[in-house]
This record gives C-alpha cells, sequence and structure tokens, in this order.
C-alpha cells in the first residue's frame, strides 16, 4: 500500500477516537480496555492494520486512549478485522465493548445485526478471535458478535463496520441508550 493509504487510515481512525473521546459512556469499556481498529484495503496482517496503542481505558468518567494511532498496535482487534474481511473485504473496522445481557437488549432494540460464540466450544488448536468471527460470520458479517466469556476470559461485544466513523457511531448510538437506561 502507498503511503498516502497507510496516513489516511491513520487519519480516519484518529478521527474516530476523537469521536469516541467525545460520545463514548465510560460504563461501555470492558476492564480490559477498549480499542479500535481500522484495516488498509486488502489488508493480510496485524502490520496492515491500525489501531489505538494501549487501548481506551476509563479516566474517572471519560474514555481516555492511552497511546496514539498506529500500525500493528493491536494483536487482538487485528485478528477481528482481519478474519471479517475475509468474508466481506469492505468490513475494515471494529472495536471493543463490554458484555452485559442488558446491552445486547440495547443492542436488539437498535435493530443491529447480532451473533454470539461460545467460547467454551472452541476447538483445540485454533485462536479464539479467528474461530470465534469466522463462526459468526459464514452467512455475512454480523454488525455485532459477543461472547460471555470463559474461564479467565472477559465477555465482550465486538462491533464490525466499514469505517471507523460508523463504528464510532453505534458505539454513540448505544451510550446514549445506556445512558437513558442508567439515568445518566
Amino acid at each position: 500500500m502507498t503511503e498516502d493509504a497507510r496516513e489516511a487510515v491513520l487519519a480516519l481512525l484518529q478521527a474516530a477516537v476523537g469521536q469516541l473521546e467525545q460520545t463514548m459512556h465510560a460504563g461501555l469499556i470492558p476492564e480490559v480496555g477498549t480499542n479500535i481498529a481500522y484495516a488498509l484495503p486488502y489488508a493480510r496482517d496485524r502490520d496492515d492494520v491500525a489501531a489505538v496503542e494501549g487501548r481506551i481505558v476509563r479516566l474517572g468518567d471519560r474514555p481516555h486512549p492511552v497511546g496514539s494511532v498506529a500500525f500493528g498496535a493491536s494483536d487482538h482487534i487485528a485478528t477481528i478485522v482481519l478474519t471479517a474481511m475475509r468474508f466481506d473485504p469492505s468490513i475494515r473496522s471494529a472495536a471493543n465493548i463490554r458484555y452485559s445481557p442488558e446491552l445486547i437488549a440495547v443492542l436488539e432494540d437498535l435493530f443491529l445485526e447480532i451473533c454470539s460464540f461460545d467460547r467454551t466450544r472452541e476447538p483445540p488448536g485454533v485462536r479464539t478471535m479467528d474461530w470465534g468471527v469466522a463462526s459468526c460470520c459464514r452467512n455475512g458479517v454480523p454488525d455485532i458478535i459477543f461472547d460471555r466469556g470463559a474461564v479467565g476470559k472477559e465477555p465482550m461485544v465486538r462491533i464490525l463496520a466499514e469505517k471507523p466513523a460508523d463504528v464510532a457511531a453505534i458505539i454513540g448510538r448505544i451510550g446514549t441508550r445506556v445512558g437513558r437506561i442508567s439515568g445518566e
């Protein structure tokens, strides 16, 4: 990819991170932190996927990116994006947020396409995110992929879309609903 393409990916991802700083409900940030990623067209490995170095954490009641956006900054979220791209090359962005049964009800109310996988059914010798995401994408890439966790693994919701601004917008809509439910 050209340097212009790499700079464009970084700029769009940085804008989405700024959007999350302004609109993300801090209660959506999981214990492991949130990350958002954006891949180059035709990405092949994690070095073709940009994400936030060190993730986005909760600082007081606000989301706070720990580092800057960079290529190769996240193996976990890059795996999600790269796997989704095998099924639909236009889905180049993803982020993770906290799971709760109440949150799944909010997602259903937003008419998002949702799929889940069970980590306890993971076959031996495969990577969880590659297997879990692939199992949800066989008939098209959904907007949301979640799991309820496993021993030592935090339950998680993943949002997938074409662009990071789309992912950030969905997270903003979710946060607005969550804020109304919790009275914030």
